[in-house]
Order: structure tokens, then C-alpha cells, then sequence
């Protein structure tokens, strides 16, 4: 396993995208954006991410993490039955899945919360509790494969959780 995925979707919070992954790079993985679309999204602020892959082209066979920014994207995401697909199968791998922000509305809708402790930016906590899970606010949660954060501010942890989950799997 030699590669991650970022999910991208127009309106991603740039920092929560870029943090992770220049991160996973250190960590020596190759980062692939994956969009509904192979195409380039604008992030909050204007920064543009191009997507490379859709999901269709990912095998998760060579994927050691997945991880979903937030921002408004998380909600734009959701829409599309095959990025939604994408995490779910990755969870059901038992893979390592980063989720920060917003992103908990693409955990919530690939039905992988139930049962599991996460945060997430704190509009969402209560969404997060009515899918099951049981929301805890710190600055990263790690839980079997999922590992959480809330905001911007979180990003030192998350990048931690994240770089350390990857190199364990490995």
C-alpha cells in the first residue's frame, strides 16, 4: 500500500487538503486527488485542487489512507453515490479513513459512524450522535481505523494521527 486518496469537492477547506497532503507525502505515500469528476475544484478562498481520478479509477488494493477534508465540500460530496461508495468500502477494508471538519456528513452518509467515538467541527455533533456515534470534543479522535478532527486549529494532531496510522499499517 503506497498511496493515498483525498476526496475533493468545490468549496474544500484548503488547509484541511493540503496539510494532509503534503503529510501523507513525508510519510513517503504517493497522493492521489479523487472528484466526481477528473477536474479542478475551487477551495473556499479560490485555490484551485485538480482531481486526477474519479472514484470509478481508484483500487483500493493500494490505498494505506483516505482522507476527506472539510469546508463545504463534505456536503457537495454526499450528492455523489460513488464518493460516498468509495468511503464506505474503504471502512468496511478496514482502512485508515481521515475525516476533519464537515467531513463526518461523508461518514454519516457512507453508514460508517454507528458505534464509533469521533468529533468533528461542532455544528456537526449533533448529526454525528444521531447516526450513532458518540462524539467526544477533543482535537483528534482515533478510533480503529477513523481518525477525527475538528477544525483548521486541529491540524497538528490530525497530521500526527494520520502519519502515525499510515506507517503503522504499512
Amino acid at each position: 500500500m503506497d498511496s493515498a486518496v483525498i476526496l475533493v469537492e468545490d468549496m474544500y477547506e484548503e488547509l484541511e487538503l493540503w496539510y494532509p497532503y503534503h503529510r501523507l507525502r513525508e510519510a513517503g505515500l504517493d497522493v492521489f486527488l479523487v472528484g466526481p469528476e477528473a477536474r479542478s475544484y475551487q477551495g473556499r478562498y479560490g485555490y484551485p485542487a485538480q482531481a486526477k481520478a474519479t472514484p470509478g479509477d481508484v483500487s483500493l488494493d493500494q490505498v494505506a489512507a483516505l482522507v476527506i477534508p472539510g469546508g463545504y465540500s463534505p456536503d457537495r460530496m454526499r450528492r455523489d453515490p460513488s464518493m460516498v461508495a468509495l468511503v464506505r468500502d474503504m471502512h468496511e477494508r478496514g482502512g485508515v479513513i481521515g475525516a476533519i471538519c464537515h467531513a463526518g456528513w461523508m461518514l454519516i452518509e457512507a453508514d460508517v459512524v454507528k458505534g464509533h467515538r469521533l468529533t468533528g467541527f461542532f455544528s456537526i455533533s449533533r448529526d454525528l450522535v444521531n447516526a450513532g456515534g458518540v462524539y467526544v470534543d477533543e482535537p483528534v479522535v482515533v478510533d480503529g481505523g477513523l481518525i477525527t478532527s475538528r477544525s483548521p486549529d486541529d491540524l497538528p494532531s490530525f497530521g500526527s494521527a494520520l502519519a502515525a496510522a499510515v506507517t503503522a499499517s504499512r
